[in-house]
């Protein structure tokens, strides 16, 4: 498959407001195999390493608005989306809908 166009035609998930992503902001968060195939599925919330690691897979990896509401926090979203390694469509897609991420520390 034409990778190019793989990430050009790949749905991703968007919430309708940011508010209503409010998910946890610490402890241990699971990711559920459709998010995380790897060996790791278990992110700490307290270590900022982890944070980003969780939000880049659920922003990137998410194919549904339940799963972004569910996992992430809308807070914590604005604190990291600057350093988060996204495709560039997702990011696009991402501060397009919500012009306050890209002005987000």
């Amino acid at each position: 498959m034409n990778v190019r166009g793989y990430a050009a035609a790949r749905p991703y998930a968007t919430p309708a407001s940011l508010e209503e992503l409010t998910g946890p902001v610490n402890g241990r968060i699971t990711l559920p195999g459709h998010l995380d195939w790897g060996p790791r599925r278990t992110y700490d919330l307290d270590d900022p390493s982890d944070v980003r690691l969780l939000y880049m897979r659920v922003v990137r990896e998410s194919a549904s608005a339940e799963d972004l509401r569910r996992l992430l926090n809308a807070d914590l979203l604005r604190q990291v989306w600057s350093r988060l390694v996204l495709p560039p469509r997702v990011r696009v897609m991402w501060e397009s809908r919500f012009p306050e991420l890209s002005h987000a520390a």
